[in-house]
Order: C-alpha cells, then structure tokens, then sequence
C-alpha cells in the first residue's frame, strides 16, 4: 500500500488538533472511590425519534462491495445529525457476528475508501464507516476545536449537561451501531451482535467514551492518537514538556477556556468527558495507537495513566509520524499509507472478530542510578524486538529522530506463564540533554505483520 497516491484519513484538515483539550483540565482531580459522573449514559440513553437509516444503494467492483446507507442519529440542540455510513464487504468474505466500526468526519471520498477497503481486506471481513462526527458547521460556522470549545462555553453557562459536544458524538456512535446491525438482519438475514469501535483523534476520544457509556455491543475499542487521558496530570506534562501550552489551542483560549474556570460546572465539564473518569467501567480489550512525534502530546504522555486502566490492553507507538500516523524518512519525506498503524488496527480488528489469541505486551518503566530499566513481558511468537532511540536538548521530542536496531535474545527469561517471556535491558544516561527509549515486538497473525510497543521512557544527563 506504500504505493498508493490516497493520504489516511486521520491526516485531513477534518481532524483538525482538538487534543487542546488537555488544557482545559483543573488542578484538582475526582475524589477517589467517587462514581463517575451519569449525564453521558443518560444522553444517550434518551429516546431521539429522529433516529433513522435507509440503503440508498450498493456500488461492486472487483475489490468488493460497498453498501451507502443515510443515517440520522438524532437532534442535538435543535439540529438534526445526518451521516453517511458504508458498510464494505471485501471480495470473497463473509460477514461475521463482529464488525469494525470507524468513525470520523466529513463525508466519504478517495482517501476513506482506500483506508476502508484496506482494513477489510486485511481482517478479512466486513467493515462500517461512519461519517460526519460531529455534525458541521455549526454556530456561525464554527468546525472541530471552535466547535467543541463553544459548546463547552454554552455548557457552562446554562448547566445544560446536553452541550458537551462529545455527547452526541457518541450518540451518533451507538445509533451508526443500531443501524449497522438492521441492516445487516434486513439484507443479510445475519445478526451483527458485536464491535470493535475506532476512530482518530476526537473521534478516538469517542470511542473511548462510546465504551465507557457500558454498551454490551462493543467488543473492544481502538483509540488512535488521542493520548490524553487524566487531563489534569496531562496539562502539567504538556507544560514540563513544551515550556509551555501547546501552540494549537487558541480557540479555548480565545474563549477564555484556558485556565477553565475553578467553579463547579467547570469541574464537572472535566469530569463528564475525561475517559480515565470512567477507567473503572471501560474493561473490554483496548488497542491504542500513537505517533511517536505527535506534536499534541508530551512524549511520555502514556506513563501518566496506563496503571490506571483495568482493561486488557496494548500501545502501538508508530516512530518518526505525526497526528496523521504517516511515517517520515530522513530526507523529510512522508509515507503516503500510514502501514505500521493500519496493521496493528487490523491485525487487533483481526483477533477481536475471528476470536484469535491477541498477543499482549506488559511493560515496566524503572529509574535507575545511571539512567533507567525497561522490562518487558511478551508472547513468544515473536518475529523481531527492535529498540528505538531518539534524542532532544529538552523534553520535547515533537521534531526528534527516531533511529531503531534490532536487539538479541540473550536477554530473554522464562516468566513462569506457558507462552510468556520477560526482556530486560538498562539503559544509561544520556552524556548530556535528553534520550527517549521504547522497545517495539513484531508478531504476526495470519500473515499480516504488526507491533506492538512499550511505553516511552526519557533519561535525562545526570548533573
């Protein structure tokens, strides 16, 4: 796919950074032991008579079959959520109890039907796209970030709990999931019962709280690039990391959402759409996805909540990428296909579907006296460890060269698991400025090669 002229659909303009957010955190966490918050449940939850759907018709190729079918969700705040949703069945595969749901903006073009054919074809079975999450222009043509951030700004001052934009994103979500499955009994006579809900950016923030809203429907999640949960530790990250807030958050600032207000309301904004809020309740498999140069996230962001999480889960870091997941060589030159990323969602997709063992790495991160210890504990299977390095005069990596080697077997031990094993490697110190390691495992399921990652770890030169 390296060759294809399409750029993934997590790059376009539509995906425009709503990751500012993180900045909109408080100082103050939730109480501990404290429930999360009922108004997303209750959102969606809430009868909408405006749901429907209908097939507008079915497009055959020699690749396979695309089904369109017009959705609406729901009204939101008087204004009706019409979307876009394909269905694509590759060549010779047949469809199966669970489905891949993607979900993002704007309306289908060149750029998602390569990314969608390509993930159905590499899982080998059908897949969903829904689009137009959110639904806009909206507010005197308001899109992404200055859309999320007014809708904040009307939540606190009306307390009306409906606004949170992420809300009826969500919404859209489920009611895409209804529909999928009408759809598949109506012209299939096949019952779709389960999904694996994904999407980039905002909308990987949506899958997340898609699962949290305890829908029995989804099977697994896989958020992409939105790194970015326990926002207010994330903030203080963000600043140790940058010097500062990032640059790209001035539609909350111009709304006067950063430092969000220290009231009641703002505290429970944060609570209401923070999904390490509800870490207690998102316990299906998670697959997360980031680029390694993301230039919304601290670098080690991952570290400031993964403990947290009490789901199976696992990170795929996709080294020398950006936002849009697309790798970049040493001349500066862009991948037109982000592979790394697309294989790791499919080869999860994959095992989430056909009910194959999902491989799974554990990590620990230690500081030592001369520098710091990673151990990872991993299937077997294996194909190649690799160790990636990169290096900074700061903590921020956003624009740091990722250079990888492949590392021997001498380190490897039983762990007393049938299958399982632990690496270790020690790390030193950087001479002088900063040095960040993670340790990448390649597997491989049903032919199709994918990572599996670390977590991110940044030594510093000792004074």
């Amino acid at each position: 796919m390296a060759g294809n002229a399409h750029t993934f659909t997590v790059g376009r303009s539509a995906l425009r950074p709503i990751h500012a957010l993180l900045t909109l955190c408080l100082a103050a966490s939730p109480v501990l032991g404290q429930a999360p918050p009922t108004e997303l449940r209750d959102y969606v939850a809430k009868e909408d008579k405006s749901f429907a759907w209908k097939l507008k018709g079915k497009t055959e190729s020699d690749a396979g079959v695309v089904y369109d079918l017009a959705l609406t969700s729901q009204t939101w705040q008087g204004h009706v959520w019409e979307h876009a949703l394909q269905v694509i069945v590759p060549k010779g595969e047949k469809p199966q109890a669970t489905m891949l749901l993607w979900n993002q903006g704007g309306a289908p073009n060149a750029g998602s039907g390569v990314l969608g054919l390509t993930l159905a074809t590499k899982i080998g079975a059908p897949v969903a796209f829904l689009y137009g999450v959110p639904k806009q222009p909206l507010y005197d043509g308001k899109r992404e970030d200055a859309l999320i951030a007014e809708t904040f700004v009307r939540y606190l001052e009306t307390k009306d709990a409906s606004w949170p934009l992420l809300f009826p994103m969500v919404k859209s979500v489920v009611r895409a999931m209804d529909a999928v499955q009408a759809f598949t009994k109506e012209e299939w006579k096949f019952d779709v019962t389960k999904f694996v809900v994904t999407g980039a950016s905002k909308r990987g923030w949506t899958s997340w709280l898609t699962a949290a809203t305890g829908d029995k429907r989804v099977k697994a999640i896989a958020p992409l690039v939105i790194d970015t949960l326990n926002m207010p530790q994330q903030m203080k990250n963000q600043v140790a990391a940058f010097g500062k807030p990032s640059e790209m958050i001035k539609d909350y600032v111009e709304r006067n959402l950063v430092p969000i207000p220290d009231t009641p309301e703002a505290r429970k904004l944060w609570t209401m759409i923070d999904p390490w809020v509800y870490r207690d309740q998102i316990k299906v498999p998670v697959m997360m996805i980031n680029g390694a140069n993301d230039p919304y996230w601290p670098l080690d962001a991952l570290n400031s909540y993964w403990g947290d999480l009490k789901c199976d889960k696992n990170v795929c870091y996709v080294p020398n990428a950006g936002h849009d997941l697309r790798e970049t060589d040493t001349n500066g030159k862009k991948d037109v296909f982000p592979t790394r990323g697309v294989n790791a969602l499919a080869a999860f997709a994959k095992c989430q579907i056909f009910d194959k063992p999902m491989p799974t790495v554990t990590w620990k991160l230690t500081p030592t006296a001369t520098g710091g210890e990673v151990e990872t504990v991993v299937d077997e299977e294996w194909k190649v460890v690799r160790k990636w390095t990169a290096s900074s005069s700061t903590r921020d990596f956003r624009n740091a060269r990722w250079t990888s080697e492949v590392l021997s077997e001498k380190s490897r031990r039983p762990v007393g698991i049938p299958g399982r094993e632990t690496r270790q490697y020690i790390w030193k110190s950087p001479i002088k400025d900063f040095r960040a390691v993670f340790i990448e495992t390649e597997y491989e399921v049903d032919g199709l090669p994918f990572s599996l990652s670390s977590g991110i770890q940044i030594l510093e030169a000792k004074k």
